[in-house]
């Protein structure tokens, strides 16, 4: 337990507290005692006038809460908590395929996603590096890893739909990218910033090499793939006058996510892509720390010491 806490020795003063609780108890009995030896009622009144009853009892409760929160306090506890990363590299991956026009999600599937694509780039800390690769039956790299939000945004904005679908090569072009950019901004000795890819797709990847070979090379490079299948199962595209049915393939999405260690996710609409990304960048933009909390402690204490004082001042019409 006193690893919680880094001036653990302040814990003994709870006990001063728990002794004037217990001597607060014995004095409310001895109290009762000495009343009832008296039988005349008249007498009894006189000498042990009304008094507020619970709410004395209510009172002097808060201010042992206040002193234990005081004391809890004095011991600097930690918690974790979750604070910034100082650095990280992230490359959002977005399926551009002819397959992101279909409106089973409104607008429709692409307009969903350039929203809330760019609602994730404002979510994640501004010293967090990210960049951008689009794909079809083509992979290109739009915006190389850069803490330039504006670019990654304009680029996003500027997407356009092509034939296919190359999941296993978004991904290796997204390992490149995140491997170059650290072999240019890590120093010598230094340990290279985690990195993640954010696989955006709705559709079965039919060109290029497979997913299951790229997954296994993330894993080697230690690069987590989260990955998102965006649209529903009914999703359809109307192509030279027919509909053609273009359901997210979950399956294999979900087992690039778990080879690499990344987490999986499904989205069927707008607002639960905005929810998804948010997940994903408390994942990546912040990290859980051992951090001193002992404010919120001191907080509860006096917050707990002028409730006991504004009670006894109502009731009693004094302090305590």
């Amino acid at each position: 337990m006193t690893d919680n806490f880094q001036s653990p020795v302040w814990l003994f003063s709870l006990l001063g507290v728990a002794l004037l609780l217990v001597a607060y108890v014995a004095l409310q009995l001895r109290r009762r005692t000495y009343v009832a030896r008296f039988s005349n009622a008249s007498l009894l009144a006189s000498i042990a006038p009304k008094r507020p009853g619970w709410r004395r009892h209510l009172t002097f409760g808060l201010l042992f809460l206040a002193l234990g929160a005081l004391c809890l306090g004095a011991a600097k506890p930690t918690g974790d908590v979750q604070v910034p990363r100082d650095r990280a590299t992230v490359i959002l991956a977005i399926d551009v395929s002819l397959s992101m026009q279909s409106q089973d999600v409104l607008p429709d599937r692409i307009e969903a996603a350039k929203t809330a694509a760019k609602a994730f780039v404002d979510l994640l800390p501004s010293r967090i590096n990210l960049g951008l690769v689009t794909f079809s039956g083509k992979v290109s790299l739009r915006v190389p890893p850069t803490i330039d939000r504006d670019a990654v945004k304009i680029a996003i904005d500027k997407i356009q739909l092509g034939e296919s679908t190359a999941i296993g090569e978004a991904i290796f072009e997204s390992i490149d990218a995140i491997q170059t950019f650290s072999a240019a901004t890590t120093a010598e000795n230094d340990k290279p910033a985690p990195a993640r890819i954010v696989l955006l797709s709705d559709g079965f990847s039919n060109v290029g090499r497979e997913p299951a070979e790229a997954a296994t090379a993330a894993k080697a490079a230690k690069i987590p793939v989260s990955t998102i299948a965006f649209g529903t199962t009914t999703g359809t595209v109307e192509v030279n006058g027919q509909d053609i049915s273009v359901p997210a393939d979950r399956a294999t999405l979900r087992a690039v996510a778990e080879a690499t260690g990344g987490s999986f996710h499904t989205a069927t609409s707008e607002a639960e892509l905005k929810e998804v990304y948010s997940d994903i960048g408390s994942q990546i933009g912040y990290t859980t720390e051992k951090r001193d909390v002992s404010w919120r402690f001191l907080v509860a204490g006096l917050a707990l010491g002028f409730a006991a004082a504004a009670a006894s001042l109502l009731w009693a019409g004094r302090l305590l």
